[in-house]
């Protein structure tokens, strides 16, 4: 299944209408090129979480946190990734718990380390807007017509 995102505002919607369904999944992973739309989807999660602080990407820092009221919410970029196994050393699996939800941008740095993802999202920028497209969801996110 495919949307169009024409304008940031509609990729924020859409990462909005995700937080709707947050409790059919746990880790996502978001697929595409830089400028994608990764992070601002990521960002409109937060807004509808009641986040109001800045969204930045974790292209540097590898991982950002999130601590809300009611659920932690983790975004990683692999994006600089050597070797899947230095998720081990900034304790990946620490973070995989029933309190969290993880956002993980460039999942393929991952591969053979990282879990079966629950939602699995593709990003690409067009001349005008992003399109996604929704490679693997729960049946329950069905409720969310998407």
């Amino acid at each position: 299944m495919t949307v169009l995102l024409a304008t940031v505002e509609d990729t924020e919607k859409f990462g909005a209408k995700l937080y709707t369904a947050r409790e059919h999944f746990a880790l996502v992973f978001l697929i595409g090129d830089l400028g994608a739309g990764k992070t601002t989807l990521v960002r409109g999660f937060l807004r509808a979480a009641g986040y109001q602080g800045a969204v930045k990407s974790p292209t540097f820092t590898l991982v950002e946190e999130y601590q809300l009221d009611d659920i932690k919410i983790v975004h990683f970029d692999l994006y600089r990734l050597n070797d899947p196994e230095e998720l081990e050393l900034i304790g990946f699996s620490d973070y995989l718990d029933e309190d969290t939800l993880c956002f993980i941008e460039w999942p393929e740095m991952g591969e053979g380390f990282l879990p079966e993802p629950d939602l699995t999202l593709s990003l690409k920028a067009q001349v005008q807007g992003h399109t996604l497209d929704l490679l693997k969801m729960p049946d329950e996110c069905q409720i969310l017509n998407f």
